[in-house]
């Protein structure tokens, strides 16, 4: 009963016209006052933000912030996290190319939309990163490679929190979502962003296909998620990664096999 009405009551507030009003009113100047009460409610630090607080002309603007260039050193010999947030799983792919968050199994196929593309990773790694309202909501490269494929998939999205990845449909393969395929010194990976509730924003800053770590390659429009996945037998995670670590863009995730 639980699990059907946080359903049904996001079926009701997840439409066009409700995310249009977000969307406009976190672009308006008028969102501007809520900034020092949004920064106090989730307690961001601002000692690394690119420029003073009071210079965004918008809420939206503060969102989709920048960062001072070394306040994310990039690990040098290590596949990094592309984002700032929480590790809410990571582990193995099974035989079926199936994955576990938050008690809910899902199928990697269905997340990529391409069965074959799905079957290239039997047997490999992943790893889900949620980012809360609070964090950095630029996305970085996580190795050096080049891309070899690039869409994206789902129109509505469902939130990407923890209530929304035990009780909401399926979101992490069903919300509006844009997949990349990378091609790596260690074989091919997957870089899948997620979009969250409301506003389905996932803008490229990196445009060409040549992805090189640590450098930006675009952004969240509000709270949203990543997730890796690794071929069989090319990464193995660090010793002292778990669930629920918060972890920073450049920080080491997984070294080569």
């Amino acid at each position: 009963m639980k699990k059907y009405l946080y359903q049904r009551s996001i079926e009701l507030t997840n439409g066009a016209f409700t995310s249009s009003l977000l969307r406009q009113f976190a672009k308006s100047p008028k969102s501007r006052r809520f900034i020092p009460s949004y920064i106090k409610t989730y307690q961001i630090l601002t000692h690394d933000v690119e420029k003073p607080v009071e210079s965004f002309p918008t809420l939206h603007d503060f969102f989709i912030r920048k960062l001072m260039p070394t306040s994310r050193p990039i690990s040098k010999d290590s596949v990094v996290s592309p984002v700032d947030g929480k590790i809410e799983i990571a582990g193995d792919l099974n035989e079926s190319t199936q994955f576990l968050v938050k008690g809910q199994h899902y199928s990697l196929a269905d997340l990529l939309g391409d069965q074959e593309l799905a079957k290239q990773y039997q047997h490999g790694k992943y790893a889900v990163l949620y980012l809360s309202p609070a964090d950095y909501h630029r996305i970085h490269s996580p190795v050096n490679g080049d891309v070899k494929k690039q869409y994206v998939l789902g129109k509505k999205s469902y939130p990407v929190n923890a209530a929304g990845l035990q009780y909401g449909k399926a979101p992490l393969s069903g919300n509006y979502r844009m997949i990349t395929e990378l091609e790596t010194e260690f074989g091919n990976m997957l870089v899948v962003k997620v979009g969250a509730m409301f506003v389905n924003s996932i803008k490229l800053t990196e445009t060409g296909s040549d992805w090189q770590k640590g450098n930006e390659v675009g952004y969240f429009s509000f709270g949203s998620t990543v997730v890796l996945f690794f071929k069989a037998n090319s990464i193995k995670f660090v010793e002292d990664m778990s669930n629920g670590q918060r972890i920073k863009v450049g920080e080491a995730l997984g070294n080569m096999v």
